[in-house]
């Protein structure tokens, strides 16, 4: 019997052989173009074009038809898109913001009682009390009640707001409207 360390030899030069055999075989190509032809009678005439098919060629094999369309993502969520929608926001989404956000919005002009008037070379300023009970102190060209009424001008006897507003016709109108100051008997 062999010794160990000699099969291991034997079995270390098979395998180097069996890689040599393997990349010579690789290295070889198939369909390699055949080697140039001769100089020969043949080599002078001008290579005719093939003839037409004397059958024409028939395949066993079943190609079906492709899609025009193979990737079809209508039914699938684009990736690209934001998870939430931003709404944006109009003009009258803006008025309702604000008017929800400050009460001074959200009651008509005549519902507003005027208790105080500050005179102030600078500007009068008037102190006006909400249905509710909240007051504010307001100044000409502020804006007060439902329709955006603005403060026109404060005197001594009273605060005028102009609101505007369309008509039934489509036009715009003007109403002033006067709170006036309570006097206590």
């Amino acid at each position: 019997m062999p010794s160990p360390s000699r099969r291991n030899s034997a079995c270390r030069l098979l395998l180097v052989l069996l890689g040599l055999l393997v990349m010579a075989l690789a290295g070889c190509k198939k369909g390699s173009p055949p080697p140039p032809a001769s100089a020969g009678p043949q080599a002078s005439k001008p290579l005719s074009p093939a003839g037409k098919a004397v059958q024409k060629p028939v395949s066993s094999a079943v190609v079906s038809p492709t899609a025009v369309n193979q990737f079809d993502f209508s039914t699938k969520k684009d990736p690209f898109k934001p998870f939430v929608a931003v709404k944006v926001a109009t003009p009258a989404d803006a008025k309702q913001l604000r008017r929800d956000a400050l009460p001074i919005l959200s009651y008509d002009v005549s519902q507003f009682r005027l208790i105080g008037i500050v005179a102030d070379p600078r500007g009068n300023k008037a102190l006006v009390v909400d249905p509710g009970g909240k007051a504010y102190v307001i100044r000409p060209g502020m804006t007060i009640g439902k329709n955006d009424g603005k403060v026109a001008a404060i005197t001594l006897t009273g605060v005028e707001v102009v609101e505007q507003f369309r008509d039934d016709s489509g036009k715009i109108r003007r109403e002033t409207i006067r709170i006036p100051l309570l006097r206590k008997p």
